[in-house]
């Protein structure tokens, strides 16, 4: 298009040819996570990720998800993947969702920070906003390790000013029909009550009301 042209349209208001689809183009949200948002043991379309894609679409918000979540997925395979996803799918907004798998394998907590500051750094360099979903233990594992694991999510998010769930299992983890039998992974019924919990931290990103 001539530069006068196009300087006669925009000074009309009127948009140019192919400006409106740009505006409308979807940005992207990247979930990497563990088990808890791969859908383990669930129906696919079932898990919590499905379900907020669902409210997207139909609240018409401008979004588009990708989960690369694992299950299995250990804060160490998440930054060693998250490189290549972050060039891939050049995503507006990551939710970090790993943690859990670390301290179940009894890995150092003092990496585990270290991994999820590192991804944090990484999303932002990518020019891309990171959500951390906190996790915590069962008193099983002694207060003192519990405590220290539930921290590290906290520093991490004060220290990056990064937006925090503290504890994305919080509405059901004092209910056990809200697991499958092994005692760890939510059922599908559960799935909507993981999005209730998300939704007020991610709400505001997405430009939702």
């Amino acid at each position: 298009m001539p530069a006068l042209v196009a300087a006669g349209i925009g000074a009309l208001g009127i948009a140019a040819p192919g400006s409106a689809a740009r505006a409308a183009e979807p940005r992207t949200l990247l979930v990497v996570g563990d088990s808890l948002s791969a859908e383990y043991g669930l129906p696919r379309g079932t898990g919590w990720v499905a379900l907020l894609e669902r409210r997207i679409a139909e609240r018409k918000l401008p979004w588009r998800i990708v989960n690369a979540s694992i299950s299995g997925e250990t804060t160490s395979g998440g930054r060693a993947r998250l490189p290549d996803l972050l060039s891939r799918h050049a995503p507006a907004l990551v939710v970090l969702e790993l943690g859990g798998n670390d301290a179940l394998r009894g890995l150092p907590l003092a990496g585990t920070e270290s991994n999820l500051r590192e991804m944090v750094v990484a999303t932002r360099r990518a020019g891309a906003r990171a959500v951390v979903f906190g996790m915590q233990m069962p008193p099983n594992y002694g207060r003192a390790y519990a405590d220290q694991f539930a921290g590290l999510f906290r520093r991490v998010s004060d220290s990056e000013k990064v937006p925090l769930l503290p504890f994305f299992l919080a509405p059901i983890a004092d209910r056990i029909d809200a697991f499958q039998p092994d005692r760890i992974h939510p059922t599908e019924q559960a799935q909507p009550l993981l999005l209730e919990a998300a939704w007020p931290v991610l709400a505001p990103l997405l430009g939702a009301r």
